[in-house]
């Protein structure tokens, strides 16, 4: 049974009285039926956040003028605001270097159809996978990154995401800084994933530093890429507990199979228009 085309309305605005009832009397008026909704307050900022899945064969207008009519509902509050159709999939391009497991497990959720998006690229600075990459359709793009190279190298990369229309940019352990350039001309769009140690165990071998610390939970962090390294605002995290009998090659494999899982529901939720940001933080609505 297929899913119903629907939109997703979301939203954020300083937080005052009559946000829901403005927006719920606008989609009632337009026969709007609504089949999922989530509003959350920030009482320290004064901040209000809204999500809402509309069945898009139940409104009088079409996605441009629910635009154009919302605008005028939108604008005496100061809302912040999207609407996305769930019958244009979101486009995803993927960055690698040489770790497959992130991006063996995208493809596999992709080919499934667990991720209902399109992949119109995967851009690597080795050309590792290109084999793995082009054996499912997708194009390969080797852009090598050295020191000497970083700005052309970033520029092609962004001249890339551009040609593909991208939505999402994921970093599936692409062991790469961005440029803060990049990052900065698509904020909230570029979305990480690395393990849960850093600040305390940083450089090589991660995994054989906790383990000999004696660390008892390994873990991963899903997060939008900012300037600031690995301190963008937080999608989704998890943990999984280890003990002193594991040694560390399964430190690295539990490792890697939270990763993935943290990776694929951070951009899920992205995807589905369920992260709100505000500041360096996220409201996620699950």
């Amino acid at each position: 049974m297929s899913t119903p085309r629907r939109y997703t309305l979301s939203l954020s605005c300083p937080d005052r009285v009559g946000i829901v009832a403005a927006v719920a009397n606008f989609l009632a008026e337009h026969n709007g039926w609504i089949t999922e909704a989530s509003h959350h307050a920030e009482t320290e900022s004064q901040q209000f956040f809204m999500r809402q899945e509309i069945l898009a064969d139940s409104l009088q207008l079409d996605i441009d003028a629910f635009r154009a009519e919302f605008a005028k509902i939108a604008a005496p509050f100061n809302m912040q605001w999207r609407i996305s159709d769930s019958a244009r999939k979101k486009r995803v391009v993927i960055l690698v270097s040489k770790q497959e497991h992130c991006l063996y497990d995208l493809l596999g959720r992709w080919q499934s159809g667990e991720l209902d998006i399109d992949i119109p690229c995967v851009i690597s600075n080795h050309e590792t996978f290109r084999g793995l990459v082009e054996w499912h359709g997708i194009p390969f793009h080797h852009v090598p990154v050295t020191p000497d190279t970083k700005a052309d190298a970033y520029a092609r990369v962004e001249q890339l995401y551009r040609e593909a229309e991208g939505d999402a940019m994921v970093l599936a352990r692409y062991m790469q800084i961005l440029s803060p350039d990049l990052c900065e001309k698509f904020p909230g769009q570029i979305i990480n994933i690395h393990h849960s140690f850093l600040p305390s165990f940083v450089g090589a071998k991660p995994y054989h530093q906790a383990f000999k610390r004696g660390v008892k939970l390994i873990g991963a962090t899903c997060h939008f890429v900012t300037s600031d390294l690995d301190e963008g605002p937080i999608i989704e995290q998890d943990v999984v507990r280890i003990d002193h009998s594991d040694v560390p090659e399964e430190l690295v494999r539990s490792g890697k199979d939270v990763e993935k899982a943290v990776l694929a529901r951070g951009l899920r939720y992205h995807l589905e228009d369920r992260v709100l940001i505000h500041g360096n933080k996220t409201v996620v609505f699950r």
